[in-house]
């Protein structure tokens, strides 16, 4: 299953180039670019863990990415994204978000069924991955 998470999800994967693309283009909006990673893509874990710091006023995308590839030396087998956060009075929200990065094999979701209280039936999502401990769930 291909996970389909922000923007540009329905195409196939980026390359450098389409990157650093995308990147300028946020930066030429004056938008902060980050890069992040996970090993849980659950569509609630907004929360991926920061590669490096946030990239404020940096004015060349080839800059972007040089993080990203040196992400994927250590992160390789985990999900990667760039996000772009736009700190503008109204906004202050990430305003871009795209995968870069993916495992080799994305084992995708299940949907999981909870009977409750007063024969009330809630229903959740799990990612297969989270199956296993943390740091093996691409192994």
């Amino acid at each position: 299953m291909r996970l389909r998470q922000g923007q540009f999800s329905y195409l196939g994967d980026f390359t450098d180039e389409d990157i650093r693309v995308q990147a300028q283009y946020a930066i030429d909006r004056g938008w902060a670019v980050s890069v992040e990673y996970t090993d849980d893509p659950h569509p609630r874990n907004t929360y991926w863990e920061m590669w490096g710091h946030p990239m404020f006023e940096n004015p060349d995308a080839a800059a972007v990415v040089f993080e990203v590839n040196e992400c994927r030396k250590e992160n390789g087998d985990k999900y990667i994204r760039v996000i772009a956060f736009d700190a503008s009075p109204g906004w202050e929200s990430i305003r871009m978000s795209f995968i870069v990065n993916r495992p080799k094999s994305e084992p995708g979701f299940r949907v999981v069924r909870q009977e409750g209280e007063g024969r009330a039936i809630h229903y959740t999502i799990e990612s297969y991955a989270c199956a296993r401990p943390e740091g093996e769930r691409y192994t």
